[in-house]
């Protein structure tokens, strides 16, 4: 359940697949996703928002006890090179161009 501006009321509520859906509540969500709408592109949205509402209930059905749970629908690989150690640039070479130093460090204005 989601909870719109006064926490009492619902934005939107899902109890089962059985259930009708409340009415979304547009205005309020593109208030918090910082959009003004027109009230034709609201009720537009709204139809949009319940038909996704209505399939996610579909979703709901699937049987997926027999699945594992994964972060990626592909198989993720690690594509950087080893952690290796290796020879670096000369400390005095790269100071030597900075603007101000301190003779081990890079030295930076405070920001605010």
């Amino acid at each position: 359940m989601c909870y719109g501006h006064d926490m009492n009321e619902p934005v939107f509520e899902i109890k089962s697949s059985r259930e009708t859906v409340k009415k979304i509540d547009v205005p309020y969500v593109a208030h918090l996703a910082r959009l003004a709408l027109t009230d034709e592109e609201v009720r537009m949205f709204q139809g949009q928002l319940e038909q996704i509402v209505d399939y996610v209930k579909v979703i709901q059905q699937v049987d997926v006890s027999g699945v594992e749970p994964m972060a990626h629908a592909v198989r993720v690989q690690n594509v950087f090179r080893k952690d290796e150690e290796r020879k670096s640039l000369d400390r005095d070479v790269v100071l030597a161009n900075a603007p101000a130093h301190d003779g081990e460090q890079f030295l930076v204005p405070k920001i605010i």
